[in-house]
């Protein structure tokens, strides 16, 4: 649970998991997660700043932040040759993610 807790406590990985856990084959791409994360972010009224440089920022945290710590735990691959991200299913984490997309958006 603490895991679970930890990974879901920061928005823009919520965000990338809302997006992944949406496809049936929980695939996509760096850069589809970062328009997902934006648009979200946008829709949210979380932005503050030129969209490019917030897309920018966004890409560099999910490369060198949440993404790594998701593949840490299991959650998901990333293929850095394709760019490409691949989520694994987890029921457990599913639950909770499901209550917290229909609390937050």
């Amino acid at each position: 649970m603490d895991l679970i807790f930890d990974l879901l406590s920061n928005r823009r990985r919520r965000y990338v998991l809302y997006c992944l856990f949406e496809r049936a084959d929980g695939v996509a791409a760096v850069d589809e997660l970062v328009d997902a994360v934006v648009r979200l972010e946008t829709e949210a009224g979380d932005v503050d700043r030129e969209f490019d440089e917030h897309r920018k920022t966004v890409r560099t945290e999910l490369r060198h932040s949440h993404l790594p710590k998701l593949a840490d735990t299991s959650l998901l691959e990333h293929d850095r040759r394709s760019d490409t991200v691949r989520y694994w299913n987890q029921p457990s984490l599913e639950e909770w993610l499901e209550h917290a997309k229909h609390k937050e958006l």
